[in-house]
């Protein structure tokens, strides 16, 4: 995963809700996420999230957490999600 993220994070109350949505997602848990934009993704967590310094566009350094998902229909489709980007997440089962 790379170093640049399209949002880094400093607030402290948004670092701990990033916080909280990773440490949610247990590995090989079935997820649904709903997004910012209206979107649902369902899937696998094929690894568990972790907070990480990113920097953005413009060089500002800040934290965010992305996630990985196999999709829960096409085993070799992958997501990438930002969580926070992440409206809910519904836990659905495992793998």
């Amino acid at each position: 995963m790379g170093q640049i993220a399209e949002r880094v994070h400093t607030d402290p109350r948004m670092i701990e809700l990033l916080e909280e949505r990773a440490f949610a997602l247990k590995d090989e848990a079935v997820v649904e996420m709903e997004l910012d934009d209206g979107r649902r993704i369902c899937g696998v967590v094929v690894a568990l999230p972790t907070i990480q310094v990113f920097r953005d566009a413009a060089g500002n350094e800040g934290h965010n957490t992305l996630v990985r998902l196999e999709d829960a229909c096409d085993p070799r489709r992958e997501h990438y999600v930002w969580l926070d980007r992440v409206i809910s997440i519904t836990q659905m089962g495992t793998a």
